[in-house]
């Protein structure tokens, strides 16, 4: 059966699940699908495959050397996937102690190689998609390998995460990134309203008819984001503006 409505993104997870299962045999306990294609967002040619591959233990220095040479072949071999595949190994213990502690991560995602970071309550947001709204391509239920999230943790996480884009916007000036920050901070004042999270495209469409003097700004952020590889773009002409946007919806959610 079919993980998805695109027959290459079922192409490419068949293959990710195949040599994940071939380098880490049962090490693998689940491989779970989230983001855009579980939120029906999911764009050709622009959205990222996000997945979680929840493990027994830590990525050793043997498989994390077999995981980065994967990586790069299957972009090497599929250059339409190139930045845009997101995977992060996590313990299973990882899974159900991140909002007590922080564990080691592997992870690649677009803009940065297989690296390992450290990772605790502040994947939290990830990790309750994951539970919640998460496609087993392997393995068990999301929600018997990862610990519960309550709703009030879930908003807690959300206003923290959109607190701390006040710093971040003032260091990425391009198109792409502020068409990002512009539909991020949209779902995150849907799910802070709302009690939910819902992809960038509704989250956006809600927010035109909630703040109409940011109608326009929010309308060409979804351009912006199909256009991310237009060339001769003034990114300067439009950051003033989604850093005013940024700052506005920060305040919306810490007024009270």
């Amino acid at each position: 059966m079919p993980f998805t409505d695109y027959p290459e993104v079922n192409e490419l997870l068949d293959g990710l699940l195949h040599q994940i299962q071939l380098i880490l045999g049962t090490k693998l306990v689940g491989l779970y699908l989230y983001g855009s294609l579980v939120t029906d967002d999911f764009d050709r040619g622009i959205s990222d495959v996000d997945l979680l591959a929840a493990i027994s233990s830590d990525i050793d220095e043997d498989e994390f050397a077999q995981l980065q040479k994967m990586h790069h072949d299957i972009v090497d071999r599929n250059k339409e996937w190139d930045n845009r595949i997101e995977i992060a190994y996590l313990s299973v213990d990882a899974l159900q102690t991140y909002n007590l502690r922080v564990s080691k991560l592997a992870i690649i995602s677009p803009g940065e190689p297989f690296h390992v970071i450290e990772a605790g309550k502040d994947w939290l947001m990830n990790w309750y998609v994951v539970r919640e709204k998460g496609i087993a391509l392997f393995g068990p239920s999301p929600k018997t390998i990862i610990a519960p999230v309550t709703k009030e943790e879930f908003i807690q996480a959300v206003t923290d995460h959109a607190k701390s884009w006040k710093d971040w916007i003032e260091h990425i000036h391009s198109r792409p990134s502020q068409s990002y920050a512009i539909l991020t901070m949209c779902r995150a004042l849907y799910a802070y309203k709302n009690g939910e999270q819902v992809s960038k495209r509704q989250a956006a469409l809600w927010a035109e008819k909630e703040l109409p003097e940011w109608a326009s700004l929010i309308r060409n952020a979804l351009l912006w984001r199909e256009g991310w590889r237009e060339k001769g773009v003034d990114h300067e002409a439009t950051f003033p503006e989604t850093v005013r946007f940024v700052h506005f919806v920060v305040n919306q959610i810490f007024e009270k």
